[in-house]
């Protein structure tokens, strides 16, 4: 289509019309509209030019940054066939510690241990996934 339009742009010293295009490339008017419709379909757009004017910054300088919170998404992916291998009780634990948003003592009276043994649970739990974490990295 692109070489069929210059030449006969060059022949007739003009546009070619569709009814032109379609005849010298032996195709339909409706397909030729179809590859018009194609070719300005998109274009292209340099990272480092303003986008209109000396003013305006670069595109570059306008788009995102790296999500900080991409790194949580990856933890959590991680963290989740871990938690699975957990015994009910520690799990329940982390689970009202964290996203309960429990004390220690609340959680000692819900499960029926003491503050103290919370904590050290807590403590021997988070250390182990801890360390499976990091030898997965």
């Amino acid at each position: 289509l692109t070489s069929a339009t210059a030449e006969l742009s060059q022949l007739h010293g003009r546009a070619p019309t569709v009814h032109e295009l379609a005849q010298r490339l032996s195709i339909s008017e409706e397909e030729v509209l179809e590859g018009l419709e194609s070719a300005n379909a998109y274009s292209t757009l340099s990272l480092d030019v303003p986008d209109t004017d000396d003013e305006s910054p670069a595109v570059a300088d306008t788009l995102g940054a790296e999500d900080d919170a991409l790194e949580g998404v990856e933890y959590r992916e991680s963290l989740k066939p871990l938690l699975e291998e957990l015994p009910p009780r520690e799990k329940k634990i982390l689970l009202l510690r964290f996203f309960g948003n429990m004390t220690q003592s609340q959680i000692a009276q819900e499960v029926g241990i003491s503050q103290m043994h919370v904590s050290r649970l807590l403590a021997r739990t988070l250390a182990q996934l801890r360390d499976k974490l990091l030898v997965e990295e």
